[in-house]
């Protein structure tokens, strides 16, 4: 019987994009094995992670080698006799590698093995030009996955890697947790929002992230406020980038209208969009899963114009893409949005739209073609 490998930095002792990411779509290949005639076993390897993480992933199907181990170089030479070891007697049908800083080990391994093997990409950690064994790894490998046209873009022009070789297995969006819905009454009164419009963002608040584009959303305030005086922006997030943007809105004088909400709670996000009339997030991202729960809430959505958005907005035909520090282009943008003339703002279409493509079951659907 065939049998799959994949190896990870870690999974479920650290929250970010890139565990999430890995999430969905080890949730996406453990609904195709469960229901596959073929069952293949599959093995996975966890640098670290420890076995007393909580892992929501488990089946009769998948064993998983929880490697983490202090200090952390015992944990990579664990790893690599581990790994070893498994591919020499084991032999698996593929191994996927789910960081780039994996792949020399990987190539090493497996080349010799003739064991094909795909590199699992996110973002910006492959957009550089990379060390050369990490640009080695990726041109021997099999295949390479990443979640976007841009970041594929990025990925290969920086690392001379040949575009056919690359793979698109995008984010995706939980449609049974991110749904429409009344705003909620609590929230309004909370952050004072009666009869506002409100424009949100949800965001890391951090110096090294102003491509999330915050503070050029400030900027359009007051062009904003010209059309619509009762609008209200609300910027979720925390960061050392908080007290230069608080600055800002006292520097416009429009401290009224902004509300710094702070971190909020994954599961207490859903509230939040539905309190929103436009998500506005004009930014550079790898593809930006974001927009996705804002559009899956009904929500219409405003991205920058050059970057992997161009994925989860479908070319411009879900939302408003803009050149990302371009405040004037925002202001216009966040109008013809609260003005609700545009099809782009038709939450019940948006969502339908959105869930076709970047669901849970398309996922399922893209990697089946992949496996």
């Amino acid at each position: 019987m065939s049998n799959y490998t994949f190896v990870f930095l870690e999974i479920f002792s650290q929250e970010g994009g890139i565990q999430a990411y890995v999430k969905d779509v080890l949730k996406a290949y453990l609904s195709l094995i469960e229901t596959s005639s073929n069952c293949p076993k599959t093995d996975i390897f966890l640098l670290r992670d420890a076995p007393e993480c909580h892992n929501p992933l488990t089946s009769e199907l998948i064993t998983y080698h929880y490697l983490k181990t202090l200090p952390p170089w015992k944990g990579r030479l664990k790893l690599a006799l581990k790994l070893l070891t498994h591919l020499v007697t084991k032999r698996p049908k593929r191994v996927f590698c789910g960081h780039i800083n994996l792949a020399p080990l990987i190539q090493f391994f497996c080349q010799p093995l003739g064991i094909p093997y795909t590199v699992l990409t996110y973002g910006k950690e492959v957009w550089k030009p990379l060390p050369k064994t990490q640009q080695t790894a990726l041109k021997k490998a099999d295949t390479i996955w990443t979640i976007s046209r841009y970041s594929r873009d990025c990925l290969c022009q920086a690392n001379d890697i040949n575009l056919n070789k690359v793979e698109i297995v995008p984010c995706v969006v939980d449609g049974e947790q991110f749904t429409p819905g009344e705003k909620p009454i609590e929230l309004i009164e909370k952050y004072n929002l009666k009869e506002a419009k409100v424009l949100m963002t949800v965001a890391r608040l951090w110096s090294g992230d102003i491509y999330k584009g915050v503070d050029v959303t400030i900027r359009a305030l007051p062009k904003i406020l010209q059309s619509f005086p009762n609008v209200k922006y609300i910027v979720i997030g925390r960061g050392d980038d908080r007290p230069r943007l608080e600055q800002l809105t006292k520097d416009l004088g429009i401290r009224d209208s902004v509300v710094f909400a702070g971190f909020v709670a994954t599961e207490d996000l859903v509230n939040h969009y539905r309190i929103a009339d436009a998500y506005i997030m004009p930014s550079q991202e790898g593809f930006g899963i974001v927009y996705l729960e804002a559009m899956a809430c009904g929500i219409p959505v405003l991205s920058g114009n050059n970057d992997g958005s161009a994925d989860p907005l479908q070319d411009g035909q879900l939302g408003w893409s803009v050149p990302h520090r371009d405040a004037e282009a925002v202001a216009q943008g966040c109008v013809e949005i609260l003005q609700g003339d545009d099809k782009r703002c038709q939450g019940k279409w948006l969502r339908e739209q959105t869930l076709a493509k970047f669901s849970p079951k398309a996922l399922s659907t893209r990697l089946g073609q992949l496996i």
